[in-house]
């Protein structure tokens, strides 16, 4: 046996003081299958032969836990597997130490009893799980201390690769795909560990002011003046005015200055997700993050919210969400409003200024017009 952990299976046995549940015992030589290279199916015939075992516990001591089930019924126990990959997972289970084999002189399997108790039996004898109970519960507990450090691992390696995708770094494209593959496979914590290292080193030299979590949202042109901006998603009859009426209108109004970055604006503004998230916000990226969570609860779908990002930017889609569960009561689809949003801003023609302004002068709560 090559694997460092199987070579504890060829220690002596030493049996614990008390019986073993079978069934805990093997729930855990599950999680720990990969350190004692046991195939799931060679766990599946060790489960059969449990089933034989009339108590739930172990016992302590060798050939005190004989089960003598026939290959056929074993087979049939087990949906019918062929009895040739029936005997060579049986002879994996000895070769492990897990299952010893007690073979009557003809080698079949079968019991004398004398009265209503066993005095002899042929078969597979269950009593090493009981000795190696301690080593096997051990090793399962690393196993799933390993899963959460990796588990962590692959958050990490998830958030710093949307910081440097966020911040545009071209330069880390060859980086980033490599963190993208091995979030889709099954590696080690050792290569989880290596690129979590190299994603965190990118993020450190990232300039600040191009860190997204600080990063100011573009200003776009406004087509039309505060008050019609502030008609977000309005049924009506009207017409649009005509093209001439809508350069004129261009021509004559600025620039908005609306400045969605400001977080404490934002937060005096929109205080209905305190009631969900009352701790203090300390900034950008908690705030998304924050936004990012609120959306399914309100009825906004992960990949409407992700297309918002996309469209208007990280901290527009936020203030947005929070603006939207502000006014929630009037608006009948918040995913579809939050759509529209996103549509209006890849056309430049969106901004969170007149949302934050009719909130913060909520006096006539008719002012918002957050309504679908």
């Amino acid at each position: 046996m090559k694997h460092a952990s199987q070579t504890e299976f060829g220690r002596p046995e030493t049996f614990v003081s008390a019986s073993v549940d079978k069934w805990e015992l093997l729930s855990a030589l599950t999680a720990a299958a990969p350190d004692f290279d046991i195939s799931h199916r060679t766990l599946g015939v060790l489960r059969a032969l449990l089933t034989f075992l009339p108590d739930r516990a172990i016992p302590a001591g060798a050939g005190q836990a004989v089960v003598y089930p026939s290959n056929r019924t074993l087979s049939e126990r087990l949906n019918g597997m062929p009895e040739s990959t029936l005997r060579r997972h049986l002879a994996r289970l000895v070769e492990l130490g897990l299952v010893n084999r007690q073979d009557s002189a003809n080698r079949k399997r079968f019991a004398r009893r004398v009265g209503q108790g066993v005095q002899v039996a042929f078969g597979f004898d269950l009593s090493p799980l009981n000795g190696h109970a301690d080593q096997i519960f051990a090793v399962a507990h690393a196993a799933h201390q390993r899963a959460e450090r990796m588990r962590v691992l692959r958050d990490r390696i998830a958030a710093a690769r949307q910081v440097l995708i966020e911040a545009g770094q071209g330069a880390c494209a060859q980086l980033l795909e490599t963190a993208r593959l091995i979030l889709r496979r099954k590696v080690g914590e050792g290569d989880l560990t290596e690129i979590a290292a190299r994603l965190d080193e990118a993020v450190a030299r990232l300039d600040p002011v191009e860190n997204p979590a600080d990063n100011a949202l573009p200003q776009v042109e406004m087509s039309a003046t505060d008050s019609q901006n502030e008609r977000h998603i309005q049924d009506s009859s009207e017409k649009d005015i005509d093209s001439e009426r809508a350069e004129k209108a261009k021509a004559d109004i600025p620039r908005s200055t609306a400045n969605a970055e400001d977080l404490g604006r934002i937060l005096t503004a929109c205080t209905e997700f305190r009631q969900y998230y009352p701790g203090r916000v300390k900034d950008w990226r908690e705030l998304v993050a924050i936004a990012e969570r609120l959306s399914p609860m309100i009825g906004i779908d992960a990949p409407v919210f992700h297309d918002a990002r996309q469209s208007m930017g990280a901290k527009a889609a936020a203030t947005s969400v929070l603006c939207i569960l502000e006014r929630l009561g009037d608006i009948r689809s918040p995913g579809a409003y939050l759509r529209r949003l996103a549509q209006k801003a890849r056309a430049g023609r969106f901004s969170c200024e007149p949302m934050l302004k009719a909130l913060i002068n909520r006096s006539d709560p008719r002012d918002c017009q957050l309504t679908i």
